[in-house]
């Protein structure tokens, strides 16, 4: 069996996963929240509105929103390494996830305009980071699966910020948000699917 998973402009090939699962042992994958997408036009648009204020909670949002799910992602990993454990299988160190960063400090930081343009540069480059990480990872733990990690051209953004005297940063902002609501969509999908496989073994 063969599903594609869209994830961004990129796609999550998942390959004969019910074979990769087959002699998993019975654990339940952990119950957690959700993870929270921040959507990019109504906070812009509220910003417009209140002058920037409601820049402030945005940001808070998607840096809360960005530490939540890297843990969340370390919970599901430590999952992965019990299954390859239980059938004597040797795993992979557990990924580098980005540390966690300040939500408040951010926040408050923001109000000096330069640190807009720090934390934005820090969101894309945590993001690439802990794909490449998590490719590296499943790509060890269930080799029969591919996992394509989404395009995040930090270089071109910040090209594009610097032309334009830093209003590109909107447009940066728009586009690291989509990432993030982007990889949170296929993460969805996927912890559904092996949810529904471990239920099926029980």
């Amino acid at each position: 069996m063969e599903e594609l998973i869209k994830f961004g402009h990129s796609t999550i090939i998942i390959n004969s996963l019910e074979e990769m699962m087959l002699n998993m042992e019975p654990h339940k994958i952990t119950k957690l929240e959700s993870d929270k997408k921040v959507w990019f036009s109504m906070w812009f648009l509220g910003a417009i509105i209140t002058f920037g204020i409601a820049l402030f909670p945005m940001f808070y949002r998607l840096i809360e929103n960005r530490n939540y799910h890297f843990k969340k992602e370390e919970t599901l990993e430590k999952q992965v390494i019990k299954h390859l454990q239980d059938q004597n299988k040797t795993p992979l160190k557990t990924s580098n996830h980005p540390h966690k960063r300040n939500p408040k400090i951010w926040t408050i930081a923001i109000i000096l305009v330069i640190p807009v343009f720090i934390i934005t540069y820090l969101l894309s480059k945590d993001l690439a980071t802990h794909e490449a990480e998590q490719e590296k990872f499943l790509t060890h733990a269930f080799p029969e699966r591919i996992f394509m990690t989404q395009t995040i051209p930090i270089k071109t953004y910040a090209l594009i910020t610097v032309v334009t005297l830093g209003f590109g940063i909107i447009y940066w902002l728009y586009k690291i948000v989509n990432q993030y609501n982007a990889h949170y969509r296929a993460h969805v999908q996927i912890e559904k699917k092996i949810s529904s496989l471990m239920e099926e073994k029980n």
